[in-house]
């Protein structure tokens, strides 16, 4: 590999370079090295014809980079990803491009990672033994991988609207290992430890007063403000993580519209991820016995992270096949 020429990675590249496990190690090692989540840039968004576009911009002192990032809701329909785009990453001081990595990969990858960070600190080793997973898409089983990366599942409960895709995601978690995996209904919340949605609704997907005192709830499917996939109910009675903050109280209709409802104040947020590598979980709930709700609106600063880890996991298997040129 010639160090000066743009390394291309494709989304099969990016899936076999680094491991959910590894991609949630890159995050937290983020983090404890000082990575202020609070600080970053709000996305942009631009409407257009086909949906709309993202640009999603970070930096530190040793790497920057960009994700293009286009959400084509028909996408679907004409066989194609929703989500598209590129993720472009530079050399911090010079700010030559180094790579580019396919950027649909890298967050379907990244997300799921965010996600399992939380669900690491916030769910006891045997906290996540059963599952409710909402959705059926590339989500959906990108959080399939990397709970089971930092957790022993016993038993999955697929929730979707197309029972095809949900019966295929079912069949791959019995392939992953699961003991039990079968398709479920929104009731299932009820005897979950753990409730992932990774979907594209606007409402809420089920009754948050069903969700266990104690169980985790994350939440992965809209940085809108005007969307959410859990109810003002839960809202009102979890411990709330978020990413960040600001980019919470920007993006995150799941608490923007309790927020306007009157049902929740500003400071209803218990903690951040920032806290939670800190080895805080920040304030923290009033009730030891809340649910946990973790909103995740992705960010770019996430983007940067794994892209910089993918990046590295490709140089250093240039390096063994003798075609690297050493790091950038």
């Amino acid at each position: 590999m010639n160090a000066d020429r743009l390394l291309q990675l494709d989304a099969t590249a990016v899936g076999r370079l680094l491991t959910p496990a590894e991609a949630v190690d890159a995050l937290a090692d983020g983090l404890r090295a000082g990575l202020d989540p609070e600080a970053g840039p709000p996305r942009t968004a631009l409407p257009v014809p086909a949906g709309e576009l993202l640009l999603m911009p970070a930096a530190t002192g040793s790497w920057a980079g960009v994700k293009i990032a286009g959400v084509a809701p028909g996408n679907p329909a004409r066989g194609l990803p929703r989500i598209t785009g590129g993720y472009l990453l530079l050399d911090g001081p010079t700010l030559r491009p180094v790579a580019l990595l396919d950027g649909a990969a890298l967050t379907t990858l990244r997300t799921p990672a965010v996600s399992a960070l939380a669900i690491r600190h916030l769910t006891s080793s045997a906290g996540a033994s059963r599952v409710v997973l909402f959705g059926a898409g590339p989500q959906a089983y990108g959080h399939l991988a990397a709970v089971l990366a930092v957790r022993k599942v016993a038993a999955v409960a697929v929730v979707a609207r197309n029972q095809e895709r949900a019966r295929r995601l079912v069949a791959h978690a019995r392939d992953l290992g699961v003991p039990e995996a079968r398709t479920g209904t929104p009731e299932d919340v009820a005897g979950a430890d753990l409730v992932l949605c990774c979907t594209t609704a606007r409402t809420p997907l089920f009754d948050g007063r069903l969700v266990a005192p104690g169980a985790m709830v994350v939440a992965v499917g809209s940085h809108e403000p005007d969307a959410r996939e859990t109810d003002t109910a839960l809202v009102r009675r979890a411990a709330v993580y978020v990413e960040a903050r600001a980019a919470a109280l920007r993006e995150a209709g799941d608490l923007l519209i309790p927020l306007a409802e009157g049902a929740i104040g500003p400071d209803h947020i218990a903690g951040t991820l920032a806290d939670l590598a800190g080895g805080s979980e920040g304030p923290g709930p009033a009730d030891p016995a809340a649910p946990r709700l973790f909103k995740s609106v992705g960010m770019a600063w996430e983007d940067l992270a794994v892209a910089v880890a993918v990046y590295r996991a490709a140089r250093r298997a240039a390096d063994a096949t003798g075609e690297g040129g050493g790091e950038t």
